[in-house]
């Protein structure tokens, strides 16, 4: 599904974001700069996964007129199971993509001439939880249980932690987790995968059959891999690496497309009900607790930064790579066996991206800003 969402109010301006906290479907086109009539240059993103706050800066940038503020027609191309938002790009059907670092450092072995450009989650929302009584606090804890993992490119993170613990995966029963969390709710899984902004929520929106109330954070334990140090970067813009050095306005939309991005990610921090509305209305079905839950808890993510929204972290760059190369899967193999080429990733459109900002008066830190209390429902409804 594409969606396309026409700037409608008032918003789109800078001063608009400047007046928030933080500061005080057609297919893909050779992008090129607008023209002297004012044409705006057509750009089609690629997403991951379907249309859900995960991506709300960029609804938000769509909706907000801040793609068109730097000349862009933007469409949101959704994902899928059967979507590799990396093949997507490199294949030429999209001109950015959303997707994360180790998933796409395995396409780039494999000839994905790609490279990252704004890194715009700096923390991880990988988690493993349990129920209290599982007594699961640590990776080490994982030792005889029955972990629940995706799979599909979300596993390394527990497999590093795993390994770094030194729990082998035959220490463990390894379960195909389905990307719910009925399993662990049905007491099949032990230890389940949960992103901080999805599968978490859906356990608290479930009614505790002992207690007949929702579940409560205090009932389970969570195993956070940033805490345990080997978080591996995730949600990134990527662009096409060719272009990048051959097509001088490709490069040029490349910032633009990062600054209005990053001024749609400001407006949803700010503003979580009215980005989980705005994603709603692009199609997302789930319900209003859980998009708002979502909205706030993808924000933590980004906020406060430590160099501002979306530059690269060198350190975090080498760790994720680092588990790239050194941790296994059930198979004995590991995502890559070469460090990645130099163009694997590049803070030069994001740094220029970020200055354009800063001097129109954009906070791109957020240091002051705090999350909402979010109350969840039954359901996320």
């Amino acid at each position: 599904m594409k969606h396309r969402i026409k700037w409608l109010g008032t918003l789109g301006s800078l001063a608009a974001v400047g007046a928030l906290v933080l500061s005080g479907c057609s297919g893909p086109t050779t992008p090129s700069s607008s023209d002297e009539s004012g044409d705006l240059t057509p750009i089609t993103l690629q997403l991951q996964w379907f249309a859900q706050a995960q991506f709300a800066g960029y609804y938000a940038a769509l909706d907000q007129g801040y793609y068109e503020d730097e000349g862009l027609d933007v469409t949101i191309d959704e994902g899928g199971a059967d979507i590799v938002p990396q093949d997507v790009l490199a294949a030429g059907d999209a001109d950015y993509a959303i997707s994360w670092v180790p998933k796409v450092l395995g396409s780039i072995e494999q000839g994905a001439n790609i490279t990252d450009v704004a890194q715009i989650f700096e923390r991880s929302a990988t988690t493993q939880i349990s129920f209290k009584d599982k007594n699961i606090t640590t990776a080490a804890d994982l030792k005889g249980k029955n972990v629940g993992s995706w799979g599909y490119g979300n596993e390394w993170e527990l497999f590093a932690g795993m390994q770094k613990s030194d729990v082998e995966l035959g220490d463990i029963n390894l379960i195909q987790q389905a990307f719910d969390m009925t399993g662990f709710l049905a007491g099949d899984i032990d230890a389940a995968q949960a992103m901080t902004y999805n599968e978490y929520a859906q356990v608290l929106e479930t009614v505790n059959p002992d207690t007949g109330e929702l579940f409560q954070p205090d009932e389970l334990n969570v195993i956070d891999w940033n805490d345990e140090g080997t978080a591996m970067l995730q949600d990134s813009i990527w662009a096409n690496a060719d272009k990048l050095e051959s097509d001088a306005d490709y490069a040029d939309n490349t910032v633009k497309f990062i600054k209005a991005s990053i001024k749609g990610w400001i407006y949803a921090a700010n503003n979580p009900a009215e980005a989980a509305g705005i994603v709603t209305a692009a199609g997302s079905t789930l319900g209003e607790s859980h998009q708002l839950w979502m909205t706030n808890e993808v924000s933590k993510l980004i906020f406060p930064s430590t160099a501002g929204v979306g530059m690269i972290d060198d350190a975090a760059w080498a760790n994720t790579v680092d588990i790239a190369l050194n941790t296994k899967n059930e198979t004995g193999a590991t995502i890559i066996t070469a460090e990645p080429p130099a163009t694997a990733y590049s803070n030069e459109y994001v740094t220029k991206a970020l200055d354009e900002l800063k001097a129109e008066g954009v906070d791109v830190m957020g240091t002051d800003w705090t999350p909402t209390e979010v109350t969840l429902n039954e359901g996320g409804n």
